[in-house]
């Protein structure tokens, strides 16, 4: 048995939190690489070290002086280092490199990687294992995304001359030879890429809550957890907003076939969610869990024989396209045709799409409605379940909530239904109590 695991910001905040990340990998001797993050937050109101390191970024990029900055920084991982009892370990030589580079050529990433950096050196040390600097076996390609061939190579011949390792998470070695970091939370995908290029049997990914719930404890009081839930289930919710997981995360482990398990650092006892690639375990509910996003609008396209007219799709996403927008969902009718899309991307250049509408695809009409949200509904279960949609609308009509369209792909993985922004918290608490219940 080979394990990854890797432990967020919020795992590794202080020593205290260090003391328990320690005690985990010792009591399991599988997990033998560690995937650390920045130190998060210690109380509500701190601030996360690459927060910190940001800052110190922007004012060495407008000349100002970073030294209290940088004593700051310094003192957060004086403070983990003195409660871990590393006597013989300091990290003043690097915070001499690192004020020496904001003073001559201030880059961002390389500032905001060094929250991990440092931070997989502490653990190392803390562990009594090498460390690995992750942009000596991360790469990136010209056009800033995961060369995966080199990656992959550079990382298994890295990881066969160690038996246990830290590699630190969030970034790796760019084309132009700098450091580059994958966007916020990308330690998630580092780990992922550890367990892929060792063949790992899981990646276990340790944060402060025990795995995904059904839906978002900030709307729907106490939600349920998530047993199980496949990278398909996972990527749907992921995308509207579901954040235990980096989305990419599920990318370099998903062809292995390797189950990545989300677990909670402070409660290590609970066994959290398995993310699997398919799995026979019958889920508890019929829908996996439900997620969403506010801001979008719908932008309403009607013409008399739309169906009939070859191309017209095309013309009409070609308008889009043309304006440098990126649409979200399209439902048809025979017609008319709706395009789902962003608002704040959307609107500053809606005229300009709708000339462009007009001109391309000579539309009877165009109609817009703003101030939407999307909610998804995701289950495996849906598939083999009579009565969803029929138990969805229920629901939602028993809230009083106005569905503004319905969307619901082939797969039969997903219902995603859009409603008004200010009916977004009731959609949602009135989908779970439907196929959950326990919702006052």
């Amino acid at each position: 048995m080979k394990k990854v695991v890797k432990f967020g910001g919020s795992s590794l905040a202080n020593a205290e939190q260090f003391k328990k990340v320690g005690q985990i990998i010792h009591d399991d001797e599988s997990r033998v690489y560690v995937v650390p993050s920045a130190p998060g937050k210690r109380f509500s109101g701190d601030t996360k070290v690459t927060d910190m390191l940001l800052q110190a970024y922007a004012m060495a990029a407008e000349g100002q002086d970073v030294t209290e900055q940088l004593a700051a920084i310094k003192a957060r991982y004086d403070e983990i280092i003195e409660g871990l009892g590393l006597k013989n370990f300091t990290l003043e030589p690097d915070f001499a490199v690192i004020a020496k580079q904001l003073a001559e050529d201030p880059q961002k990433d390389y500032t905001a990687s060094r929250g991990e950096y440092l931070n997989g050196k502490i653990m190392a040390a803390y562990l009594d294992v090498p460390f690995i600097d992750a942009f000596d076996v991360i790469f990136f390609n010209d056009e800033g995304n995961l060369n995966t061939y080199k990656t992959e190579r550079q990382m298994r011949a890295a990881l066969e001359e160690h038996e246990r390792a830290v590699i630190p998470g969030f970034y790796g070695h760019g084309k132009d030879g700098n450091v580059k970091t994958f966007s916020r939370g990308g330690s998630d995908v580092t780990g992922s890429i550890v367990a892929q290029a060792c063949k790992a049997d899981i990646y276990e990914n340790w944060t402060d809550v025990s795995g995904f719930l059904v839906a978002d404890p900030r709307i729907v009081a106490d939600p349920v957890g998530i047993k199980f839930i496949t990278y398909r289930e996972l990527r749907e919710l992921s995308y509207m907003g579901a954040s235990v997981l980096h989305e990419d995360a599920i990318f370099p482990v998903r062809h292995c076939g390797i189950p990545i398990n989300i677990r909670n650092t402070n409660r290590p006892q609970d066994v959290g969610t398995w993310i699997v690639e398919s799995t026979g375990q019958k889920p508890d509910y019929v829908v996996t869990g439900i997620a969403g996003k506010k801001g979008f609008c719908t932008v309403l396209i009607h013409k008399s024989m739309m169906n009939s007219e070859v191309g017209f799709g095309r013309k009409v996403l070609q308008a889009f396209e043309d304006c440098g927008i990126s649409f979200e969902h399209m439902p048809s009718g025979i017609d008319t045709m709706t395009i789902v899309v962003h608002s704040e991307e959307f609107l500053p250049k809606e005229q300009q799409v709708i000339s462009a509408i007009h001109r391309l695809a000579k539309p009877d009409s165009v109609e817009i409605e703003s101030d939407l949200a999307l909610v998804a509904v995701v289950g495996r279960g849906m598939r083999s379940a009579s009565g969803t949609a029929g138990k969805l609308f229920s629901g939602l009509a028993e809230a009083k909530v106005n569905v503004r369209m319905i969307d619901q792909g082939s797969s039969e993985l997903n219902i995603i239904i859009g409603v008004k922004n200010r009916d977004f918290e009731s959609a949602i608490r009135a989908i779970y109590k439907s196929f959950v219940g326990g919702v006052q």
